[in-house]
């Protein structure tokens, strides 16, 4: 579902009413746990955390007038879905979360290539996402995106 969304909160107050909670919680626990430097807008329809411009000027590569997009979150017809950069990015952070997330929850993980898919919203496990938001800074990001992604 895309929202017309001028800013996160705008965002929440436009998801069906019995997600706003969640999707205010989900906001709170990544911002809580985001490494300096990332900062939070729409980006693509979603509520969207990205390196600025002021810290990489070459933005991203498909459209350098859009800062560097790093994770996240959407509210979908059937799920929210969280997407994370790094996960898709860095092999071993994907296994590390592929291995870490039956130990908070007892559902099957439903998963892509960068995205998160969390059908039973009650069921977040926010203490994994909180420690999965804070694993990257900003400049391991860049790096990373610099080595694997834009110089493909």
């Amino acid at each position: 579902m895309q929202y017309k969304a001028t800013s996160p909160e705008d965002y929440i107050n436009q998801v069906p009413e019995e997600r706003q909670d969640t999707l205010k919680k989900l906001r709170k626990t990544i911002k809580d746990n985001l490494p300096k430097g990332f900062e939070e807008g729409i980006q693509y329809g979603m509520i969207g955390y990205y390196v600025p411009h002021s810290i990489y000027p070459d933005g991203y590569h498909c459209t350098p007038s859009e800062p560097l997009p790093f994770m996240s979150f959407a509210s979908q017809k059937n799920s929210v879905n969280l997407y994370h950069s790094g996960i898709y990015a860095n092999p071993d952070m994907y296994k590390w979360f592929v291995n870490e997330y039956p130990k908070h929850s007892s559902l099957k993980l439903d998963m892509g290539k960068s995205c998160i898919r969390f059908k039973k919203i009650e069921a977040i496990p926010f203490d994994l996402i909180a420690e999965l938001t804070s694993k990257m800074t900003v400049e391991d990001w860049i790096e990373l995106y610099e080595t694997n992604i834009k110089k493909k």
